[in-house]
């Protein structure tokens, strides 16, 4: 494969990544308008239109380049996919609770912030269990790696189709999310060369196809059947396809390298986006009687990515940089190979 083609694989899958994360950022953006104001906004049918496919794509994403790593020996693969996100996952945990626990405090006293904070350690807490489920799936893939794939990806179906509501977010999220995962672990090849069928295909035509896909999942949500059990599995998928076909015709625009900037820096921006979102929603909601709420949400939703954006700018090559480079000392003993590289910055997932 040339280093064209190889660019236009990774450029497809930056941008579909910098697509979601402007969703999920969306999402939190908008329904923290909407708890604030008591009434739904003009988001909100947006918002639940990309329910099915949002998280999904992530996910599946997410295990796409799995198979060039999932080989390495287990001291270096603990390293690069669980210290790796526990790292960050504990900074931006403590991070987020010192932002929250004056407010706690005040409600529920020391001791009980204290222990929620303690517990977020083992349940996934806010905006961060995310990561904290990558680990989880990276770990679950490589012990099940001698498994017959085939076997593998019909009992993540079988789970997710049963659902289990027990109220504990680390079994629900599995239950709804490691299907996905490995779907892109398994079929890498098969969605690598539907990008490319995508890409010789008219651009009339793939356009034409996302249309009839919108008009059709908008259909499917407004009427309740893309979330039920047996179907929603499929319209998740289907909407996962369009992404990527999306995706890849946004290659040669402005804003598809707007959105691959995103998409590259997407895990700075989910660690980071709600210091400024929950802010920035505040100040757009005393303007209430200047702007609409839509607005509001579309306004703490810029802050948040921003705002990430900035911050990760700024504190590089600074003191504070550990909040988006984790340090040597949090390695797990590497190599005598590996001990002069410097410190880990957030990798592309």
């Amino acid at each position: 494969m040339n280093s064209a083609l190889d660019k236009s694989r990774i450029d497809w899958v930056d941008i579909a990544k910098g697509f979601c994360i402007l969703l999920v950022v969306m999402m939190h953006a908008t329904l923290g308008v909407e708890k604030a104001t008591g009434e739904p906004t003009l988001l909100t049918g947006f918002i639940e239109w990309a329910k099915p496919f949002r998280m999904p794509d992530f996910f599946l994403i997410s295990g796409l380049f799995l198979a060039s790593r999932i080989d390495r020996p287990w001291r270096g693969y603990l390293d690069s996919k669980v210290a790796y996100f526990a790292y960050f996952y504990v900074i931006w945990l403590t991070i987020q609770f010192a932002m929250k626990a004056p407010g706690m405090i005040a409600a529920d006293g020391a001791e009980a912030t204290l222990l929620a904070y303690l517990t977020g350690l083992v349940q996934p807490w806010g905006t961060l269990w995310f990561i904290y489920m990558l680990a989880v799936f990276f770990v679950t893939a490589k012990l099940l790696n001698d498994a017959p794939k085939a076997i593998v990806w019909a009992a993540a179906a079988m789970i997710y189709f049963a659902a289990p509501h027990t109220g504990w977010l680390l079994v629900d999220e599995f239950a709804a999310r490691f299907v996905f995962f490995y779907t892109g672990y398994w079929a890498a090849p098969l969605i690598f060369r539907y990008a490319e069928a995508v890409a010789k295909s008219p651009l009339a035509l793939v356009s034409a196809a996302l249309v009839a896909w919108a008009a059709i999942n908008g259909l499917l949500v407004a009427n309740g059947l893309a979330f039920a059990k047996g179907l929603d599995l499929w319209v998740s998928y289907a909407g996962v396809a369009a992404v990527v076909a999306f995706s890849v015709i946004l290659i040669p625009t402005w804003p598809g390298r707007a959105l691959a900037y995103c998409g590259r820096n997407s895990i700075k921006i989910y660690l980071a986006f709600p210091l400024f979102m929950g802010p920035a929603r505040v100040i757009a909601l005393k303007l209430g009687s200047i702007i609409p709420d839509w607005a509001a949400s579309l306004i703490s939703m810029s802050a948040g990515v921003v705002g990430a954006l900035i911050l990760a700018h700024i504190v590089n090559g600074t003191r504070f940089d550990f909040l988006f480079k984790r340090p040597k000392a949090f390695t797990l003993s590497p190599s005598r190979q590996s001990t002069h590289r410097p410190a880990e910055r957030i990798a592309v997932i």
